[in-house]
């Protein structure tokens, strides 16, 4: 007896001396094989940096598609190993049904959903969103970011894969006490501002942006100089006008000190208005000068354009029926659809982007590391340039045997030190401590100015995400802000959206066409053995007692 009492108080001791060990030391094992609960040092490192609480309201709750149950639990999953690194971090799941028009007036924009049950079809409203409010900045996250993966699975797997990014990008953002500035470059004929907007209007709620005009360097280069220095990135769309040199040794040393900036560049002169209108138009170079200053980045943008057969569709009037015009949506070969690179954060996931009268990028050797991000299909036929576009030429049927110049660079990453085009030649003017050679930094070189255009209907500026006559989703936009995000992170916070989560999602199809067969199996053939032992169980007891 005395022994059965001293190992009941053994054991009793070793638990209470286990539960006191559990409430010291804490620890979470990821045994996951893609580690999709370890979190980054990225992100790590940004969470440590919260000192007072943050709260998250995650809008999943309520009655919505099984599949979204699984995004749901994963996000909860997610949000407890922030608050398990950090405990000024909560966070609630809030059902959305009460307060809907309250969430649209913030800029959370429900989603409709295709809901396959049964082997019927029937549409869904969710809210997939979270609101960061710490003190009093608020941050929004989208819990299901637009894609152009078509099925609903895809996109799931896309958003499961985005959450530590989103958040991660969010907190970042509330976090900061000033945003980086973005300097939109002008004076040189680029594009107005109402043709800038949707992409403008996006990058806003993420950096300070300014309109900074070049037609002061004539007057005081210097000053220009050290104006634009105070910026981050130079935003360069589709200048017309050619650059002069005082110009160009401006745009030089902003690059050699350290500027980041993204060129959008077209080498030819199209005028699409006459094209439209006229039936025809002459595509010819246009000189800007800067040939010179994007050779010594080691990159040059030739002036041949660019057929391919992926490419998007126009509306072409083809007939009318009584007095409505009919319109026809035809491949335009002009306006390649381009794939972006699978590997890099900046094109992963995003849907085609549209490319308009574009030419080619040749990439030069030298010390600077050159990543491809849009790059078109086989598929190509070079044209030069001067040559008349005619509108008609949309009729002919495209001779594949002619389109046999194969992938063609259009848009490339530059990354490393770079060395100024002025580093030994007499300079356009004076200036104390030039830079030569510049610190690491990094450049995008795009060939096509109108990469950034957006549409106007009746008036107003049009998602630059969409085309206003066909309703096709282009990546532009996502493009761009990745782009600029890649740029301006030196945390390394982008390179988040390049990870990879791998969800096993039922087979909706299978599971439906096998549905009572799995239904007997579950359930059936449980109760038949259990019927069958106490038959057995019955007929043995009756005959050793009978």
């Amino acid at each position: 007896m005395n022994k059965k009492i001293q190992h009941i108080v053994l054991v009793f001791t070793g638990l209470l001396f286990l539960n006191f060990l559990g409430n010291r030391i804490y620890k979470r094992f990821d045994v996951t094989y893609d580690q999709r609960y370890t979190l980054s040092t990225v992100t790590t490192n940004l969470i440590e940096q919260i000192e007072t609480p943050l709260l998250i309201n995650v809008y999943l709750e309520g009655d919505f598609p099984s599949e979204f149950k699984r995004l749901q639990i994963e996000t909860r999953q997610f949000l407890d190993e922030l608050k398990a690194k950090n405990s000024n971090i909560q966070f609630r799941f809030i059902n959305p049904d009460t307060s809907r028009e309250r969430l649209i007036k913030k800029g959370m924009l429900p989603s409709q959903l295709t809901v396959e049950e049964d082997g019927k079809l029937s549409e869904a409203i969710i809210f997939p969103w979270a609101e960061l409010i710490y003190g009093n900045k608020t941050e929004l996250v989208s819990l299901l970011p637009d894609s152009a993966l078509k099925t609903q699975e895809a996109q799931l797997q896309n958003a499961i894969e985005k959450l530590e990014y989103s958040f991660a990008s969010a907190i970042s953002i509330i976090l900061k006490d000033a945003k980086q500035k973005i300097a939109v470059i002008s004076g040189n004929g680029e594009l107005d501002d109402i043709y800038l907007y949707s992409i403008l209007s996006t990058l806003k709620n993420k950096y300070r942006l300014a309109k900074f005009t070049l037609d002061s360097v004539a007057k005081n280069p210097q000053k220009t100089l050290q104006d634009l220095t105070q910026y981050d990135l130079a935003f360069i769309a589709k200048p017309t006008k050619r650059f002069s040199e005082e110009e160009k040794f401006v745009l030089d040393q902003f690059i050699t000190k350290g500027g980041k900036s993204l060129w959008m560049i077209d080498a030819n002169y199209s005028d699409t208005d006459s094209l439209y209108n006229e039936g025809k138009m002459m595509a010819f170079p246009r000189d800007l000068n800067l040939t010179d200053l994007l050779f010594s980045y080691q990159i040059r943008i030739n002036n041949k354009l660019i057929q391919d057969l992926y490419s998007a569709k126009i509306p072409l009037a083809t007939g009318n029926m009584g007095n409505q015009t009919q319109f026809q949506h035809l491949n335009w070969f002009y306006d390649p659809l381009v794939s972006g690179n699978p590997n890099h954060p900046i094109t992963k996931n995003i849907a085609p982007v549209r490319f308009q009268f574009t030419t080619q990028i040749d990439i030069l050797k030298g010390n600077i590391k050159k990543t491809p991000l849009l790059v078109s299909s086989e598929l190509t036929k070079k044209i030069g340039t001067p040559t008349f576009v005619e509108l008609s030429s949309i009729a002919q049927e495209p001779k594949q045997e002619e389109y046999t110049s194969g992938p063609q660079l259009l848009a490339v990453l530059l990354e490393g030190k770079f060395t100024s085009a002025y580093k030994n030649r007499v300079k356009p003017f004076a200036l104390k401590n030039m830079t030569s050679d510049s610190i690491t930094t990094k450049m995008i070189v795009v060939a096509d100015g109108d990469l950034a255009k957006n549409q106007i209907l009746k008036g107003k500026p049009y998602d630059l995400s969409k085309d206003k006559w066909t309703g096709d989703y282009y990546g532009n936009k996502e493009f761009l802000v990745n782009a600029i995000d890649y740029l301006l992170d030196d945390s390394g916070l982008i390179k988040l959206r390049n990870k990879t989560i791998q969800i096993h999602l039922l087979d909706k199809q299978k599971a439906y066409a096998e549905k009572r067969f799995w239904q007997f199996l579950n359930i059936g053939l449980p109760l038949a053995i259990l019927a069958i032992f106490g038959l057995c169980f019955g007929y043995l007891r009756k005959k050793k007692y009978s």
